[in-house]
Formats: C-alpha cells, sequence, structure tokens
C-alpha cells in the first residue's frame, strides 16, 4: 500500500486504538481520528485523561486501523507532538463529526476549552501492513 491508499484506510475507518505506555505496564484504548493525511495522524483528547498524561511522559505510541471489510489492518508507530493551535480546535469543534466537541465548547463543560480540549499528530510515522495473505511474510514498513 502506498502513503496516500493508507490515510484513505484510516479516513475511511476512523476508529483506531491507540498504545502508550504508563511505567512500564501499556495501555490501549480506542479513540477516534480527525484527519490522517501528509500533515499527519490527528486525534484529540482532554488533558484531564490519563491518556493525556501517558502521552505527556512519553510520546512514543503506536496506532492501529482496521477495515474488517477488506481484511486489512495498518498499525503505525513513532511519536506525537502536541498541535497547540485554537484555530484547528475551532476547526475541529465546527466539523460535523464533532457536534459533541462543540457542546462540550458552547456548553462550558471544559473549564478552559483551548487549554483543556488538546490535539496530537503523529507525524514520519513508520506503518505496517496486514493481512491474512500477508500473515507470514516479512514485515515491510512504509515511511508516512
Amino acid at each position: 500500500m502506498t502513503g496516500q491508499e493508507i490515510f484513505a484506510l484510516m479516513n475511511s475507518n476512523p476508529a483506531f486504538f491507540l498504545a502508550t505506555v504508563e511505567g512500564d505496564q501499556p495501555r490501549g484504548r480506542g479513540m477516534l481520528l480527525y484527519k490522517a493525511d501528509e500533515e499527519g495522524i490527528v486525534f484529540h483528547t482532554g488533558t484531564m485523561k490519563d491518556v493525556y498524561k501517558q502521552i505527556m511522559n512519553n510520546p512514543k505510541v503506536e496506532v492501529c486501523f482496521n477495515d474488517f471489510g477488506k481484511g486489512i489492518q495498518v498499525r503505525v508507530h513513532g511519536s506525537l507532538e502536541l498541535v497547540d493551535d485554537n484555530a484547528l480546535k475551532d476547526e475541529i469543534s465546527k466539523h460535523p463529526t464533532r457536534q459533541f466537541v462543540k457542546d462540550w465548547k458552547e456548553s462550558g463543560a471544559l473549564e478552559d476549552f483551548y487549554r483543556t480540549f488538546v490535539v496530537f499528530r503523529l507525524k514520519n510515522g513508520l506503518a505496517t501492513i496486514w493481512t491474512m495473505e500477508t500473515n507470514f511474510a516479512p514485515k515491510e514498513e512504509v515511511s508516512l
């Protein structure tokens, strides 16, 4: 798969799993992608969450996307960067798939929206593609 095909798979299957580390214990959870393209894999969370603290302590992560219909799994590892961009936070909160974020912003549910709503980006990750057909083949990484 090319990088463009990988980004298309991610954007078509926005629910993904994120693996972080807390001390010596791995932590995994489901997340919701905002977008994936040449600029990186972008998602968000809140500063009150354990995942935020884990990322800030160790930004090395792995994400895992699945296209169950095609039987393709894509794992990407790399380091996250915090994106401190209020215009991007506004863009996310106005996106039709993020009504819940808009509600948080407008209701005041988050004490200081721009401080507690955080955006992360994984740039220059290395992707590994898995299918049943390639199950036993040597892994090949694709630079994103």
